[in-house]
């Protein structure tokens, strides 16, 4: 059986826009959503970076497109593409979000959102060592998004995809809009099991 449920497909495909219909349907049917989501940022039309979001509404950079005058400063610099990943503003927003979430009281039915486990968030050892304890706790179900593959395999991202216990509906243009109930019917058997 299955605990955790994890969305994948191609980037703009949208994963984000599933899991934030699902924390409001999940949400209005009485269970406890926490965790984060990455919303890309945009100025005069183009992407410039992205953001953490946290489900109560805390945002904090993710990474941003260097620019001139954004000089690394001597310390080192995480890159993917031409984004700089600012690891200490995520590291900061969504490390405690980790902290909290075993922390819940016994009896109550809680999904954790990790949107997503890419690239960018993959340079933080300590949110790799989060992922792994939330995976194996008992005590929430993860709703999560993880990137297909494509060139090197990120470790984390192949491990969550392997897991027994880890139910991946691939999300596609096509049934992007039918997929939502699957998803939310899934993440209920996950939850009847962590109660």
């Amino acid at each position: 059986m299955f605990k955790h449920v994890f969305l994948t497909g191609p980037p703009g495909v949208g994963k984000t826009t599933l899991v934030q219909k699902a924390c409001e349907a999940l949400v209005s049917s009485g269970v406890g959503v926490e965790g984060f989501y990455t919303e890309e940022v945009r100025e005069g039309g183009r992407r410039v970076g992205f953001d953490v979001v946290t489900l109560t509404g805390e945002r904090g950079h993710l990474s941003r497109i260097r620019d001139a005058a954004g000089a690394s400063h001597g310390r080192r610099e995480y890159t993917v593409g031409q984004y700089v990943v600012d690891l200490p503003s995520f590291e900061n927003l969504a490390l405690p979000l980790f902290r909290n979430v075993g922390s819940a009281d016994g009896g109550s039915r809680k999904v954790f959102v990790i949107d997503e486990i890419g690239k960018m968030e993959l340079f933080s050892q300590s949110f790799i060592r989060a992922v792994r304890q939330t995976l194996d706790s008992s005590s929430c179900t993860i709703l999560g998004t993880i990137p297909v593959p494509k060139g090197k395999p990120l470790g984390l991202v192949e491990e969550v995809r392997s897991r027994r216990d880890v139910k991946v509906f691939t999300v596609s243009k096509e049934n992007r809009n039918a997929i939502l109930q699957d998803i939310l019917a899934a993440l209920q058997e996950c939850l009847k099991q962590t109660a």
